[in-house]
């Protein structure tokens, strides 16, 4: 049975070993380096992965030279009891929680397959686990092109095809764009696509909520050395923001929360918190702190402060 294992002083995580199961499965025969690109990972680590894949009972053998891989013995069969409870459950959250937003037939094939490995005596236990987590990517309201857009995209990710839109970049500049698709990235609940733009001759990650009139093209492109978008911004972030002091009512809490941790707060009074707030000096920031309206004051920096009264006067003055 595959379980988390210690070698070499590394802990190999179960969710990779069976991914490489599944494509083996899948694939006739798959190279190393293919498949340490694929969990960006190096091949010697791939290497360890296959030897405990062969420890835990599933023959892989290897060929050499053009052409040659790993692969599944010939007629070999695999055990349905190679997963455990655990690992079959893992899967099914993971493909459960895709399918309720990105639709096609082949997720639907890959829970069947993964389904069938569920021995019948087991079926109530498993189902019980894998609902324990439920992963919903489908947003509560919000732009209705999403879904549709998830699935052109994907279909052009995999035919290699160009995309067109028109996008609404910052302070609502609308500019056309011609992209070769490489990747779907969700990041903070929403969706992006990582692509090479014809128009800056360079990638580009863009927000899905901000395309419209999304054409897949017939024209074809040959798949360029791809650049993995940036998408942890935390040292950067950590670096670049200043702590402001706001004192907010209880009722927008939670919404604060969002923002910064609950060790950030301290009372003031039955009805009020002061909140050390991480905060950067640009137009996003300051719309985060307007939306909380008249729940929540900024007390210091006095420039800040000085800075939100402007901003709340020009709002005044449209209703005036």
């Amino acid at each position: 049975m595959i379980k988390e294992y210690l070698k070499g002083g590394r802990l190999m995580k179960v969710d990779r070993l069976v991914s490489i199961i599944m494509i083996l499965l899948e694939k006739e025969r798959v190279g190393a380096q293919e498949l340490a690109e694929m969990f960006e990972v190096s091949p010697r680590t791939i290497y360890r992965d296959i030897d405990a894949i062969n420890m835990a009972g599933i023959p892989v053998c290897s060929t050499s030279g053009v052409g040659g891989g790993f692969e599944i013995m010939k007629k070999y069969k695999l055990d349905k009891n190679v997963f455990s409870a655990a690992d079959l459950s893992a899967i099914l959250m993971g493909l459960s929680g895709l399918s309720n937003m990105v639709r096609g037939n082949e997720l639907v094939n890959a829970l069947a397959k993964v389904k069938s490995f569920i021995p019948a005596d087991r079926a109530k236990e498993i189902e019980l686990k894998a609902d324990q987590i439920w992963i919903d990517l489908s947003p509560w309201m919000g732009n209705r092109n999403i879904q549709p857009y998830l699935e052109s995209i994907r279909t052009a990710l995999r035919e290699s095809r160009l995309l067109s839109f028109e996008y609404i970049a910052h302070h609502g500049n609308k500019t056309t764009r011609t992209v070769e698709p490489y990747q779907l990235v969700l990041k903070s609940s929403h969706w992006y696509l990582q692509g090479y733009c014809h128009k800056r001759n360079d990638f580009r990650l863009f927000k899905l909520s901000r395309m419209s009139n999304l054409q897949m093209e017939e024209e074809t492109f040959i798949p360029r050395d791809y650049q993995k978008p940036i998408l942890d911004f935390a040292d950067i972030l950590g670096t670049m923001q200043t702590r402001i002091k706001i004192r907010i009512h209880k009722s927008v809490m939670d919404r604060v929360l969002d923002y910064c941790a609950y060790e950030d707060f301290s009372p003031d009074g039955e009805e009020h918190f002061i909140v050390d707030f991480p905060f950067l000096e640009n137009e996003y920031y300051y719309d985060i702190l307007l939306s909380f309206g008249d729940r929540c004051e900024c007390l210091e920096p006095p420039h800040i402060r000085a800075e939100m009264k402007r901003k709340i006067q020009e709002i005044a003055a449209l209703y005036a």
